[in-house]
């Protein structure tokens, strides 16, 4: 099946760039290193999960839907995207944020308001526990609640990364041997795994595991295993999946989700000061940080080209300022910075 068939709506600005990171990659002494650049989709400042809405809600409109409901935790970069695309379809968004209401609102909070989102304050609940009350109260008010999935994490949203990984192929033909990406709710790793084996088989991609949890009682990597193969299947492409086509990588989730970490410190600082480019304290500061560590463990060779995928989430710098201050960095950090 053709991927321009499928129903979407036009929210993101594709195609996103690739540039090569090369100050960083000499520094590192590694690979040779690209970046494509999903935190310049557009919407709100951007973000993966702009690829994903166009395709869900295609459908939340072809269903009728006058609101959106979905959930995240405190600074979801997903739920600041999903606010931003209601307010352009001109739909009611209800938000469920893990934890407490802040005292004073940063990051993607103030973002979620600006954009009129109605925030719904769920405690120790961040992965959408909180979801089906709120979607009888909707409906008993006689509003159609439509229910983005958490992450925008089904076949629909990876079904955007399949498309997402044809756009690599008509901007540089491949030649990339590894790509890289943080890897949290499951349907991005899972949709670049079906467009690889569909456009790119020589490539591998490989998730670094943001969350030390699965989704409820499932591990992670039998998650992003079930969304590949139902992807696949969705789009009635002849391919299948095994764990072990599941490269995921577990072994930098640090303290926990969210817990800023020297690894992150390190490789938020180096990128911005070698590129210029700004990654986000929970998800691409812990996978680039995650591919340091890869390059550092000899896991590439000096041939090998390898694409991070920047996934976006930029505005959560601003909310994690107090773990990014100079006087939170570690000297063995400090001191690994070029004059």
């Amino acid at each position: 099946m053709e991927l321009q068939e499928q129903k979407r709506v036009s929210l993101a600005y594709l195609p996103t760039p690739i540039t090569e990171l090369t100050r960083l990659s000499q520094f590192l002494g590694g690979p040779r290193l690209f970046i494509k650049r999903d935190d310049l989709t557009g919407l709100a400042l951007g973000g993966n999960k702009t690829r994903k809405l166009e395709y869900i809600l295609a459908e939340a409109l072809a269903q009728g839907a006058d609101c959106l409901i979905t959930a995240g935790a405190i600074q979801s970069n997903h739920c600041r995207q999903t606010a931003a695309a209601a307010a352009t379809l001109g739909l009611e968004c209800h938000l469920v944020l893990g934890g407490e209401a802040p005292e004073l609102a940063n990051g993607n909070v103030i973002l979620d308001t600006l954009l009129g989102a109605h925030l719904h304050w769920s405690g120790d609940n961040r992965k959408g526990e909180d979801i089906p009350a709120l979607v009888a109260t909707l409906q008993a008010q006689g509003k159609q609640p439509y229910v983005v999935p958490y992450g925008g994490s089904n076949v629909l949203g990876a079904t955007a990364y399949v498309a997402a990984m044809e756009e690599v192929m008509r901007q540089t033909h491949s030649g990339f041997t590894h790509m890289v990406i943080a890897s949290s709710s499951g349907a991005t790793q899972a949709g670049m795994m079906v467009g690889q084996r569909h456009y790119a088989p020589q490539c591998d991609i490989i998730g670094v595991a943001i969350d030390k949890e699965g989704i409820g009682d499932t591990r992670f990597e039998d998650t992003v295993l079930a969304l590949a193969n139902d992807t696949a299947h969705y789009l009635k492409l002849p391919i299948h999946f095994d764990a072990k086509d599941v490269l995921l990588e577990t072994g930098y989730t640090g303290a926990g989700y969210a817990v800023i970490g020297d690894a992150e410190r390190e490789a938020i600082a180096l990128t911005a000061q070698l590129s210029g480019i700004l990654l986000d304290p929970v998800y691409t500061g812990r996978a680039m940080a995650g591919l340091f560590g890869m390059i550092r463990a000899g896991k590439f060779r000096a041939t090998d080209r390898v694409l991070f995928w920047h996934t976006g989430g930029a505005p959560a710098l601003f909310a994690y300022a107090d773990a990014l201050q100079p006087a939170q960095m570690t000297q063995s950090v400090m001191n690994q910075y070029p004059d």
